[in-house]
């Protein structure tokens, strides 16, 4: 039996990058994968994969830093499927500068999306995990959260938010069947990442105990393991995903 066989999933910001590889993930171990993103032809794209190989999955277009969307977008998804088991609060974005240099619009847009959007999926599919006494929500954090870093002090600060956002739900809604923990990747290969200079690249692999950067895929195996009944007894956790970064 596969490991999430008829869960149902959201995962926010799924349509590229990490999300794009949780959703893949999820659809091969069984989910039903319902992708909240900003980009229809990457969303699209992901979905066609999964349906390409028998999975089932849909897209919405979602800004998770809109209340009112991701209300409506969370009803859409109980009532088409009677349950949502996952929320995996993946999407994220970055406005880097330095301090002085930073505008209060790039705080702000940050702040909107990595913090307050990871509140309001949240606040409203974890109301039906409630009422079915049953969830794993996993929120996606970074190891910049634990070391901070330079010219991201938007970023860092909703990251380090998450950590502590995570054990305060966990301590909420453990009780009530759900839990709730948060991966904090390190130097991932994106295609994002994969575009930046070859100097840079060998820089940040240099700074990794493992010797290289890690695959999308990794972080979607931790995501995968958080969503399964395997991990039924941790909540409150941040799992560091990072080869040895943040030693």
């Amino acid at each position: 039996m596969k490991r999430l066989e008829n869960k149902v999933a959201i995962i926010t910001g799924g349509a590229d990058g990490i999300g794009r590889a949780g959703a893949l993930k999820f659809a091969q171990e069984g989910a039903k994968v319902v992708i909240w993103d900003m980009n229809p032809e990457k969303g699209n794209e992901t979905v066609a994969q999964i349906k390409s190989t028998g999975g089932e999955a849909e897209f919405v277009k979602v800004n998770t830093a809109n209340y009112a969307e991701v209300e409506a977008a969370s009803k859409q998804a109980f009532d088409k499927y009677s349950k949502i088991d996952i929320l995996v609060n993946n999407a994220g974005i970055t406005r880097d500068s330095t301090l002085k240099k930073m505008t209060v619009e790039q705080w702000q847009q940050v702040i909107d999306v990595n913090l307050s959007g990871v509140f309001y999926c949240t606040k409203c599919v974890s109301s039906y995990m409630v009422d079915k006494g049953y969830g794993r929500i996993i929120n996606t954090s970074s190891v910049v959260a634990l070391y901070g870093n330079f010219g991201q002090s938007n970023y860092v600060a909703t990251k380090a938010g998450l950590i502590g956002l995570t054990k305060t739900l966990a301590r909420e809604l453990g009780r009530k069947g759900i839990t709730v923990n948060a991966v904090a990747p390190g130097f991932i290969a994106t295609e994002m990442v994969k575009k930046m200079p070859e100097n840079v690249l060998k820089s940040m692999e240099e700074k990794v105990p493992v010797g290289r950067l890690g695959l999308p895929e990794e972080i979607a195996s931790a995501y995968l393991f958080l969503a399964s009944d395997e991990a039924a007894y941790i909540n409150g956790t941040t799992l560091s995903v990072d080869g040895g970064i943040t030693l």
